[in-house]
Formats: C-alpha cells, sequence, structure tokens
C-alpha cells in the first residue's frame, strides 16, 4: 500500500519516532508503513489520519 505519511511528518515537523509516540506504536512501525513493508491495522491508520486532519483515502492508496 502506497502512502503519504513521510511527505505529511515532514510538513507538520514530526520525527518518525514523534510520530510513533502520538500513535503509540515503536518508530521501527512508523519506518515499515512509510517503506510499504508494512500495512497498518485499520485502527491505527484512523490515529494517523485523525493526527493530520485527513481522510484514510487521503493518506493511504492500494498499489494495483
Amino acid at each position: 500500500m502506497k502512502n503519504t505519511i513521510k511527505v505529511l511528518r515532514a510538513e507538520h515537523d514530526l520525527t518518525q519516532a514523534d510520530l510513533a509516540e502520538k500513535v503509540a506504536v515503536s518508530r521501527q512501525t512508523i519506518n515499515a508503513i512509510e517503506k510499504g513493508k508494512f500495512d497498518p491495522s485499520l485502527p491505527l491508520a484512523f490515529k494517523i489520519s485523525r493526527l493530520f486532519n485527513k481522510s484514510i483515502e487521503e493518506i493511504f492508496t492500494a498499489e494495483e
């Protein structure tokens, strides 16, 4: 799954560790999501979308 988390983090001046703390996961989890190696659970996707005030669809898109 593709995502725009890295861009959103930069826009909000957050490190991977900062974001991880805000959504209660490890920095490694954020890194894996950004690289497309791990798809977040639905509850985690909602936490991330609420944090950035975006819809899940604005952040995550399925690879075709």
